[in-house]
């Protein structure tokens, strides 16, 4: 029974949830009883599908997408749309049609972006389990800022279907869960979870590739690396921060390209805020765009070899802890989760730690290609040995009652 009154009371709270869904019913299945809250770039049948822009507030879904539609078929009750970043485009959830979400760790405080509403949800308890969108980061960044578990898909393992996308070849839809098991059985119905591969060693990046990190970042990094006895090293042909801009400008190429028809017959539906992030890819040059594909490309090449050789990367999720909304974001915000998206590799980012602010801060690993199986399995190892997940004290507990 799903209490409709407290969920929208907590929800106002955070603006987790844009749109309810109160015919929503459970079913029968590996997700009996556990609720479902979608990104508003998935499409969910009759439910709002903005993707977070002001110029489809009003489309409404004549389907659901097809992972939507396999987990509602094993008995999710999907409530409702999560909050997002316009177009998906960046790195706070502070929407400017939407509304800001807040982080249930510490309210005024960012969830992350994009998939800032999916990440406060989950971890907040409004809903069970959430889907939310992968570009260069943004399912697991705001896990790790929310203190919950992320799951990145091997390129082209989840299906695209009913996608409001950024870049085809860097998107893809992956679930947040406050458990590792339920990470894992969720990403089991639309992923397919065939090789396992057992990983018996990791690999660092060296001096993390000089990404400036907070204190506790890098002390709850180097609890995990001793968890699991780190040894090797490598190294990338590129600094971070340039891989980081390079995959961003392919970005908003191909957002620009997607959203051209709204840019010119509807330009005052788009913020003032996406349309300057969208210049910047028209401002390159075609040498420029030639050498941001090059970079990608060695970098991919890079990571690959590396998860080959040695089984997985272990990285911080990111070089910091969740921050004010009043704040402008920090620009390494994605510096580590770029390099798997941009690779097509699995990533799981997983609660290692905690501030002295007692804001959580995330690990993540990375993997082969389609070696998801293989991948959870190295992440229940380090997770019973960290123990480091703790749900906020905004947290509505549906199955008792309380909040």
């Amino acid at each position: 029974m799903i209490d409709w009154d407290r969920l929208e009371t907590a929800n106002a709270k955070l603006n987790a949830f844009t749109n309810f869904d109160k015919t929503a019913r459970f079913g029968n299945g590996q997700l009996d009883n556990l609720t479902l809250g979608v990104k508003a770039n998935i499409a969910v049948k009759d439910m709002p599908w903005t993707g977070g822009m002001e110029y489809y507030r009003d489309r409404i879904a004549k389907q659901d997408a097809d992972i939507v539609a396999k987990l509602r078929a094993e008995g999710a009750a999907v409530i409702g749309m999560l909050n997002m970043e316009e177009a998906a485009l960046g790195a706070k959830t502070d929407n400017p049609f939407f509304g800001t979400t807040y982080n249930p760790h510490r309210m005024g405080y960012t969830p992350g972006g994009s998939s800032g509403g999916s990440a406060a949800a989950v971890a907040a308890g409004l809903c069970d389990i959430a889907l939310g969108t992968d570009t260069m980061g943004s399912v697991r960044v705001p896990a790790a800022y929310c203190g919950i578990y992320g799951l990145k898909p091997s390129r082209g393992a989840a299906s695209q279907d009913g996608l409001e996308m950024v870049e085809q070849s860097l998107d893809t839809i992956g679930p947040l869960a406050r458990s590792l098991e339920l990470l894992e059985s969720t990403g089991r119905i639309f992923i397919s979870f065939d090789l396992l591969q057992p990983i018996d060693n990791i690999v660092l990046l060296e001096n993390l590739g000089d990404v400036d990190c907070a204190p506790s970042v890098l002390y709850s990094y180097d609890a995990a690396t001793s968890e699991l006895g780190a040894g090797a090293s490598f190294s990338l042909p590129h600094p971070l921060t340039r891989v980081r801009y390079a995959g961003f400008i392919m970005s908003a190429l191909a957002l620009t390209d997607s959203l051209s028809e709204i840019l010119e017959s509807r330009p005052e539906q788009l913020s003032d805020h996406l349309k300057n992030l969208l210049k910047y890819g028209a401002k390159r040059s075609r040498d420029d765009l030639s050498e941001d594909r090059k970079i990608l490309e060695e970098t991919s090449e890079a990571m690959v070899a590396a998860v080959q050789k040695h089984g997985a990367i272990l990285l911080p999720t990111t070089p910091q802890a969740a921050f004010s909304q009043a704040d402008q974001a920090p620009a390494n915000q994605a510096d580590f989760t770029c390099l798997a998206s941009i690779a097509g590799l699995p990533a799981i980012t997983i609660p290692a730690g905690w501030t002295s602010e007692h804001l959580p801060v995330g690990v993540q690993l990375i993997g082969a290609h389609g070696n998801e199986a293989g991948l959870f399995e190295l992440a229940r190892k380090l997770d019973q040995k960290l123990g480091a997940y703790r749900p906020p004290e905004f947290f509505l507990n549906r199955n008792r009652g309380e909040e």
